[in-house]
């Protein structure tokens, strides 16, 4: 009898769904289903469990306090429900099947066309489905249960997880040469003028591993946080507007073609990052993820 009283998974995922959009159109879009079909099947829900999750207006859509408890709980029971599955697909042949992936801004334009090729040819039966977006937002994803694993620059907080380093990834300090004397073999770190440096926005973890490796407080507080992209940064460098600190992927992968930038390594301790593919511990899908990991470290 008690059955008759547990919520269903479609549901859970429909309650999800509304609280990660904020809206019923574009969560039902979500979940492949019409609006009415979505409202229904949260109606059928709280009808369920005789309390009230949502409350409907017009213009908004707003959760009770148990409607946010229960979306709390509903994530952790659709994780554990996935991972029933991927209990299933590790017995299986290596990485095959779907595997959804969170890549952050400073690696994704510069890793994904070495990557994705190799995958393709040695993978055929793996469907990677991939998600740019900052650091915060990709390990938030992964412990939600949103994506499977993470390409990350560590040293980034992001909980509980485990990990597998790929590569370091030098840092340079790119900018416009001036005068006719060669540049400098390299950057030192104290070297750099505070007031033209330019770096991307709060969000990116590359403008925190870039001014902790040069370790001079005033860079942050004096530097300039504007730029969106590292593309959008090199054209401001190649316009005379400052100096930058670019990852040797980006230089690698052609980021200063056509500019008239030079590019010198920083000297200064740990003027590193560390790629990593990070997912979530005692996943049951962690030997595909170190195979990932075997793949992506032996493309570079």
């Amino acid at each position: 009898m008690a059955a008759t009283y547990l919520p269903t998974l479609k549901q859970l995922q429909y309650l999800v769904a509304l609280h990660d959009h904020g809206h019923f159109g574009r969560a039902a879009d979500a979940c492949f289903v019409t609006q009415s079909t979505l409202s229904a099947g949260l109606r059928d829900l709280e009808s369920l469990i005789g309390v009230t999750l949502v409350e409907r207006t017009r213009r908004v859509v707003r959760f009770t306090p148990m409607g946010e408890r229960f979306v709390e709980k509903a994530r952790r029971v659709l994780r554990e429900a996935e991972e029933l599955g991927d209990l299933a697909r590790a017995a299986g042949r290596p990485l095959t099947g779907e595997m959804r992936m969170s890549v952050i801004p400073t690696i994704a334009p510069f890793i994904l066309p070495r990557m994705l090729p190799r995958l393709r040819q040695d993978y055929p039966e793996l469907k990677l489905f991939l998600r740019e977006e900052p650091s915060a937002a990709a390990c938030d994803g992964l412990h939600n249960g949103r994506t499977d694993c993470v390409l990350l620059a560590l040293p980034y907080a992001c909980g509980e997880v485990a990990s597998a380093p790929l590569f370091d990834d030098r840092l340079f300090v790119a900018f416009q040469q001036s005068g006719t004397e060669p540049p400098p073999a390299v950057y030192p770190a104290a070297d750099i003028d505070e007031t033209r440096l330019l770096m991307l926005e709060d969000g990116h973890c590359l403008k925190d591993h870039a001014l902790a490796a040069c370790n001079r407080p005033e860079l942050r507080a004096e530097a300039t946080m504007m730029g969106t992209s590292l593309h959008t940064v090199v054209q401001m460098v190649d316009n005379g507007l400052g100096l930058t600190i670019l990852p040797e992927m980006a230089i690698q992968a052609g980021i200063l073609e056509h500019t008239s930038i030079v590019a010198r390594p920083l000297a200064a301790d740990h003027a590193v990052r560390r790629i990593a593919l990070v997912w979530r511990r005692a996943s049951p899908r962690e030997p595909d993820f170190r195979l990932m990991a075997d793949v992506l470290a032996a493309t570079f």
